[in-house]
């Protein structure tokens, strides 16, 4: 009990940091961009931006809870991507759309559920399961499209990642909430959430409380299929086109993201609303140093740097 509640102070504690790091960023970076960073234009940019990190994070943390990261997330939203754009190409009449959503949404389940059979029935550690499955995805994909880029989708079809409700909230943001709400309520009221905290907290405890372990991390990969299914039609229909190499640079953002927000690489600690600080950090930031004409690398190191302050500052703060 001590144990836990340890960790759930410092959990807290880098949610708290975390958040004081979101406003400190917006007000300063807004002072240096003139007030640029806070119009209405540049806020409605960042909704459409932010949401296809953050769904990929949502996708990364499940694994993460459990104790293994899934590598193979990204693939698995780039052939998702892929499969999509094909159907909703090659297809005429009305349901071109629905079937094209609904073969994106199947792909990731079913690559959820192969990495959870190779994890959870096998017992081979994610870290290797999920490689094997990023590289094998990869050739697929690379093999499948020859290195073409699949572009020009139905306008219907383009709603979805550039799509405004009311003519000012961007549809891909209203995606992401949507999904981090059933995330909250899933880990926090759910008797499988609360599983996959114990799981990764002390995995030996949970078996011997009764609880499935081989069932637990078999959802825990299935979800993140599906999650990654969903970001990969909020990429496609964002910039128009589907290709075997868009996403490749997004895999380690999410492992920043996750981390960052207070997502315990070894497990069993985190909240869905730390991903969503994170990566609202991570986007003011991008979007700031855009604005101010700075590279963009220079933006990357700088995400690397905040994440390495935030861990040390909350280490700091919890042993006081």
């Amino acid at each position: 009990m001590r144990l836990q509640r340890t960790l759930v102070e410092s959990e807290n504690s880098q949610l708290y940091l975390v958040g004081a790091l979101l406003v400190v960023v917006a007000l300063i970076m807004g002072v240096l961009t003139n007030g640029r960073l806070l119009t209405p234009s540049v806020l409605i940019s960042m909704g459409f931006q932010f949401p296809l990190i953050a769904l990929l994070s949502l996708a990364q943390m499940g694994p993460l809870l459990t104790g293994g990261p899934d590598l193979s997330l990204v693939s698995v939203a780039t052939l998702s991507g892929v499969v999509s754009a094909t159907l909703v190409q090659g297809l005429t009449g009305w349901y071109a759309v629905p079937v094209a959503i609904i073969a994106a949404l199947m792909v990731g389940l079913l690559c959820g559920v192969f990495n959870a059979f190779i994890i959870a029935i096998l017992w081979v550690p994610s870290i290797i399961a999920t490689l094997g499955t990023m590289i094998f995805i990869q050739g697929i994909v690379l093999v499948f499209t020859r290195g073409r880029t699949i572009a020009g989708f139905p306008t219907s079809f383009l709603m979805i990642g550039q799509g405004r409700v009311l003519g000012l909230i961007p549809v891909p943001l209203i995606i992401f909430l949507v999904c981090l709400a059933f995330m909250m309520v899933l880990l926090s009221r759910t008797r499988f959430g609360i599983s996959v905290y114990m799981l990764g907290s002390n995995d030996v405890a949970t078996l011997f409380s009764g609880i499935n372990n081989r069932a637990v991390i078999f959802r825990t990969f299935v979800l993140s299929g599906f999650f990654s299914s969903v970001a990969a039609l909020v990429l496609i229909t964002r910039f128009n086109a589907a290709q075997a190499r868009y996403s490749e640079g997004y895999l380690l953002l999410t492992v920043l993201a996750c981390v960052l927000g207070g997502i315990s690489p070894s497990g069993g600690v985190g909240k869905a609303i730390g991903v969503l600080l994170a990566v609202a950090v991570l986007q003011v930031v991008s979007t700031s140093f855009n604005l101010l004409g700075f590279s963009s690398h220079l933006a990357t190191a700088s995400w690397g740097l905040i994440l390495i302050a935030v861990i040390i500052l909350n280490r700091s703060l919890f042993k006081r």
